[in-house]
């Protein structure tokens, strides 16, 4: 029987201004009505300027890609993440961001995520022997994904194990970071003066001071070891000794630690939402599972190459099914620069738009059956058009991540590694709540019992 997973509660359509603060305090998708999941451009409330949220794919197409620089990043981000990242690529805009993105941008191009796969499969072969301590038993299996991915990103970027000392010592603060800090504070939606108290912000800002007094470290010895000739021919390497094709200008070291908080953040953060989502899907369809296993298993006999990803396209096609019903990232904000006129509506400048991909990936005129979990609709010829106009899990355009193929790559190839070894159960009475904190993820976690294949 087709599944149909947990999504939020919505909150009712005549709530006050005051409820609304309320719920949003508590979680952002508490505090939106179901409305959105129709509508193609609602006008939120604000207690200074004007917010909406769009939904209609043209309008989506002219902020993110066709006039994208007069919709720049709205400060809200900067504001509420400024003590983790900085000045890093994910806030900044213009020709800062300009930039930095020509500096890192080739770090991920062609033969580099060929690369980085022994480092993926060694970071899921420690996965696995992990989890296979555990058989029988009922894990947490968010923990596990966020382990995983930790161990991915270090390995990749620095060729550390997350057993290195460092990172485990990042890994643990993170956790702490991610479980305190939102990805907006609804203070600062409401552009409330510096003095107003951003919820949940204090356990995040000492644990975000941790992670940075860690990377500082991490990055002036690579500094050192380049320096020296003796640096590993890896991500964080290649990054820093990318100079500026414009400029000739290099990251320094403080500039390169923002940008890795970003990728630990980017790369970390979202892949182990994404897995753990996926896990649970998964879980609660044994036929979709079971398929998806016979797959894997057929898909490379000893060690697999970065080749046979492409033996694994129902496995990719779950793990997209999963980005779609449980965008990790799941709001961005724009901020209009020009007066625009939306659905014959004024958009003054200074007005916020914002684009939700957790309400366009469920939206109920636009997708077949949205909130039913269906890996085989990527498949259909019906999905082409929606895949490109109505799916953002890595935002669109001139700022989709740059590391939207290693995410991919690395989602798929963990998912497949799991799946060779273990079969994943719901656990009865233990229904995941999603909820956002950096990324959409559980409120109380997800359980699943893991037992051998």
């Amino acid at each position: 029987m087709p599944f149909v997973p947990p999504k939020p509660d919505a909150r009712p359509d005549d709530a006050s201004l005051w409820t609304r603060l309320r719920l949003a305090r508590g979680d952002i998708f508490a505090s939106q009505p179901a409305k959105l999941y129709r509508a193609w451009m609602a006008e939120q409330g604000a207690l200074i300027y004007r917010s909406f949220l769009i939904n209609q794919p043209d309008l989506l197409k002219t902020i993110l890609k066709d006039r994208s620089e007069d919709f720049p990043k709205s400060g809200i981000i900067a504001d509420t993440l400024k003590e983790l990242l900085g000045n890093s690529v994910f806030v900044t805009n213009g020709e800062t961001w300009k930039r930095q993105r020509r500096i890192i941008d080739p770090a991920f191009e062609g033969g580099r995520l060929r690369d980085t796969f022994p480092a993926m499969f060694a970071a899921g072969t420690e996965a696995v022997n992990r989890l296979s301590a555990r058989v029988d038993e009922e894990v947490e299996i968010e923990y596990e994904t966020s382990h995983a991915a930790a161990d991915v990103i270090f390995r990749t970027l620095f060729s550390i194990p997350i057993t290195d000392q460092n990172a485990r010592a990042v890994f643990d603060a993170f956790r702490t970071y991610q479980r305190a800090q939102p990805l907006l504070n609804f203070t600062a939606l409401i552009r409330a003066p510096a003095w107003v108290p951003r919820f949940r912000i204090g356990k995040g800002r000492a644990a975000a001071r941790t992670i940075r007094r860690l990377l500082v470290e991490m990055t002036s010895a690579r500094a050192r070891e380049i320096a020296a000739g003796t640096a590993p021919d890896d991500l964080a390497t290649k990054i820093m000794t990318t100079a500026d094709p414009e400029t000739g200008e290099t990251f320094d070291t403080a500039e390169m630690v923002d940008q890795v908080a970003i990728f630990f953040l980017a790369g970390h953060e979202t892949s182990a939402s994404a897995l753990a989502w996926t896990l649970y899907l998964l879980a609660r369809d044994p036929q979709v599972q079971a398929r998806a296993a016979e797959e894997a298993q057929d898909a490379w006999s000893v060690e697999p190459d970065f080749s046979d990803l492409r033996n694994l396209p129902f496995t990719r096609d779950v793990f997209r099914e999963a980005l779609r019903l449980y965008p990790p990232v799941p709001m961005m904000v724009r901020e209009a620069t020009k007066p625009e006129r939306f659905r014959d509506r004024d958009v003054p400048p200074g007005s916020l738009c914002i684009l939700s991909p957790w309400h366009l990936h469920r939206h109920e005129r636009l997708w077949p059956d949205p909130d039913l979990f269906d890996p085989d609709r990527w498949t259909r010829e019906e999905t082409k058009p929606l895949a490109r106009d109505a799916y953002m899990p890595f935002s669109a355009g001139p700022r989709v991540c740059t590391g939207a193929g290693f995410a991919m790559a690395e989602g798929t190839l963990l998912l497949a590694m799991l799946l060779r070894s273990f079969r994943f159960e719901a656990v009865e009475g233990k229904v995941p709540k999603p909820v956002t904190h950096l990324t959409v993820r559980s409120e109380s976690g997800i359980f699943l019992k893991v037992s051998a294949r």
